[in-house]
């Protein structure tokens, strides 16, 4: 990790109301997936910039807990960014939500070893349009129908903010080296 240990106790008044937003927030009653609120992942990188760091949390609150899509279709597209940026704590937390999500352990194994998963239906238009984006930076014209058919124009705005989101994250966890909690398997034990 390059930054210095934080606790709650070290923060300014402006990061702690960063950190109360996050404890505070639908990340705290989701009762899904690991128990990351606090300083951990990037959100110990982000109360060091507490302007942005309000901001991020309050972002990814809306895509995970405010969205219209399915759990599946969300944990579908965001594994995807995770995979394909090596983002470690992106995708071993993301890895143990798809699984709560019904997502096949196999498709999330395709994914970590860099292979293409077999996923079917949403989940499936959810992966095309998280790999297009993030190959070709946009997305052809029938990957647009597709998904417009599948999550009409709004869900289509979620999911590619939801991958705009994950590609944040991924960024800041690899900027700043951010280490996975002790009891975590490594997905990408090969990568620094």
């Amino acid at each position: 990790m390059r930054l210095d240990d934080i606790t709650p106790e070290d923060l300014t008044p402006e990061q702690a109301a960063v950190l109360d937003a996050i404890r505070g927030g639908p990340r705290a009653a989701s009762g899904r997936g690991p128990k990351l609120q606090g300083l951990v992942g990037p959100y110990g990188v982000w109360v060091r910039a507490p302007s942005v760091g309000i901001e991020a949390q309050a972002l990814g609150a809306a895509v995970r807990f405010a969205s219209s899509l399915p759990e599946s279709v969300k944990e579908a597209a965001i594994c995807t960014v995770g995979a394909f940026h090596g983002a470690k704590f992106e995708f071993a937390a993301h890895r143990i939500l798809g699984l709560e999500a019904g997502l096949d352990p196999a498709d999330l194994e395709a994914l970590r070893v860099g292979d293409a998963p077999s996923f079917t239906g949403d989940e499936a238009t959810a992966h095309a349009v998280a790999a297009e984006l993030l190959r070709e930076h946009r997305l052809s014209d029938a990957t647009y129908a597709t998904a417009t058919e599948a999550f009409g124009e709004a869900g289509l705005v979620e999911l590619v903010t939801t991958v705009g989101y994950y590609c944040l994250i991924s960024h800041t966890l690899n900027a700043f080296e951010i280490p996975l909690p002790a009891d975590w398997d490594d997905p990408f034990p090969d990568q620094a």
